[in-house]
């Protein structure tokens, strides 16, 4: 039989802080570029960022500044219900993720996307970009924060708290736009929370 395998010691799991910077790199890079991918389709989303696309949409502002002023109220909540860790590392990534959505369609340039591929590697990107983030103790606040406040509390997903969220989004979004952009949205969307709600699990990820 196979000599069974050592159990680690606690430190030997933790993230050190070089850890914490890459993982937290890597992760808003992805949702960046899932957020190019739908901003240049003139699709939606839900979360803290779909709002912020509607929002930038409706009044032509940019979506990285109406990003980052849409979490400012969300920071207060961050840090008395989880942190000043956990809050520094949030607004780093919203920060970062504003400058970025910025900066990302100055690097390259989208001649055709077929919106159902486009809405699907946008939930595909951003999902894995929002799993990185989580594991590596940020998020990209907003409802965020507030989702994985009800997942630590109550053990009802993440995934499935932004999905409500979502719903009600939409409605409003359905309101706004075509029903052709209104679909494809929510494509994008239910990828995107699908990731995070099969693969956000603190059980199945040792490592903090």
């Amino acid at each position: 039989m196979p000599a069974p395998l050592p159990i680690p010691r606690p430190e030997d799991l933790e993230h050190t802080p070089l850890d914490d910077a890459q993982g937290l790199s890597l992760g808003v890079l992805l949702c960046a570029v899932g957020l190019t991918f739908l901003s240049h389709l003139g699709l939606v989303t839900g979360q803290t960022a779909g709002l912020a696309l509607i929002l930038s949409y409706v009044t032509g502002l940019s979506f990285g500044a109406v990003f980052f002023v849409v979490n400012l109220p969300f920071y207060w909540v961050a840090y008395r219900k989880l942190g000043l860790e956990f809050t520094l590392k949030s607004i780093g990534c919203v920060t970062a993720l504003s400058l970025s959505t910025e900066i990302l369609p100055l690097g390259f340039r989208i001649e055709t996307l077929n919106p159902a591929l486009g809405a699907v590697i946008f939930g595909a990107a951003t999902g894995l970009g929002l799993l990185a983030v989580f594991r590596h103790g940020g998020s990209l606040g907003g409802l965020g924060v507030i989702a994985l406040i009800v997942q630590d509390k109550t053990g009802f997903k993440a995934g499935y708290v932004q999905i409500l969220f979502d719903l009600v989004l939409f409605a409003v979004a359905a309101l706004l736009f075509p029903l052709s952009i209104v679909a494809y949205s929510l494509l994008g969307a239910l990828v995107l929370n699908g990731v995070i709600a099969f693969n956000h699990n603190k059980r199945r990820y040792i490592a903090t």
